[in-house]
């Protein structure tokens, strides 16, 4: 089969696409054979020695994708070859061999129906960024109407949480650059979008919120920005650590904590796991069906495209990007 292996934890110049071996799943697993996977920011991480994780190399990258099952090793009761699946989230791409190629072997627990009136694009971009934005917005518990501030709401957990945040009844604000993507966020629900450089961001969230402030921050972007927000937090107020694509946060002042009583949590996808990802999964496929949503894709690249997919991808799509693999 071919893949895109990754040589050495020295960036994405160390990936070349190669002829491989076609694995053969063992006990519990199953080989897939896939369509399109799904690029994320963690795998340019993990190639740039940025991340805990260090597999064996050479390293195939790509944590979730989809595709049909091609062969079952023993044990697995619950597909059968031919089926459309969608990987869900474990240790492929992190540990163990990803989706950049054009099979992949994952434990039958990975994997999840694929949603039946969606088609194969909207179905690989959906699994990892949905489960992320549901543990962001859930991990404090349930809240009723509330106001949810997204940062970065255009990339792929950014739309996500858009769409869940709305489908659980919140008001969201959502930080964004340039006015490109404006019209289109708005279309998906966003209330209030701000440009992150706005000196006036403040003001202009606590206006949305009649001064209150919001109950709860998705932040995906860190930097500079990160001090900035913690001063529109409502009393009480909960910050969703998703990622840090604007670098380290710099001095930040842990008496911000205090007078609020705030709270900043990570989120960590890989704690759902098996039957609790395919349950929550489940939850969110139905919650966007009845909503007639579906996962945004921004672009698909072919499988020989996937250093220009991930430039694509360091310029900020409105939605994920996709290697077509298959």
């Amino acid at each position: 089969m071919r893949a895109w292996l990754l040589d050495d934890f020295k960036g994405l110049g160390c990936l070349r696409l190669s002829d491989v071996d076609t694995p053969d799943p063992g006990k519990g697993e199953v080989l897939v054979r896939l369509r399109f996977a799904a690029l994320n920011p963690a795998d340019r991480f993990l190639a740039e020695n940025l991340y805990p994780a260090r597999p064996e190399l050479p390293h195939i990258l790509g944590r979730d994708g989809m595709g049909t099952v091609e062969a079952t090793g023993s044990d697995v009761t619950g597909v059968r070859q031919g089926d459309r699946v969608a990987i869900l989230r474990g240790d492929a791409g992190v540990t163990l061999p990803g989706t950049f190629a054009e099979f992949v072997v994952v434990p039958e627990g990975a994997l999840a129906p694929a949603p039946k009136n969606w088609t194969d694009e909207e179905t690989a971009a959906g699994p990892l960024v949905f489960l992320t934005a549901h543990q962001a917005l859930q991990q404090w518990g349930p809240f009723e109407n509330g106001t949810v501030l997204i940062t970065g709401i255009s990339g792929g957990v950014g739309l996500a949480a858009l769409q869940l945040a709305k489908n659980f009844g919140h008001k969201v604000i959502g930080t964004t650059r340039g006015t490109s993507k404006a019209a289109r966020l708005r279309e998906l629900g966003a209330d209030l979008l701000v440009d992150p450089g706005d000196s006036d961001l403040r003001s202009k969230v606590k206006d949305f919120t009649a001064k209150k402030g919001v109950d709860l921050i998705i932040d995906n972007v860190a930097g500079d920005l990160f001090n900035v927000l913690m001063d529109t937090l409502a009393y009480g107020g909960r910050v969703s650590v998703v990622g840090m694509l604007g670098g380290l946060v710099p001095n930040f002042n842990t008496a911000k904590l205090l007078f609020k009583r705030a709270r900043i949590g990570g989120v960590l996808v890989s704690d759902y796991q098996g039957a609790q990802a395919r349950q929550f999964w489940a939850e969110i496929v139905t919650r966007l069906d009845r909503a007639g949503q579906r996962p945004v894709v921004d672009s698909v690249l072919p499988f020989d495209g996937l250093i220009a997919a991930f430039e694509k991808l360091a310029k900020g799509p409105l939605g994920k990007v996709l290697l077509q693999t298959g």
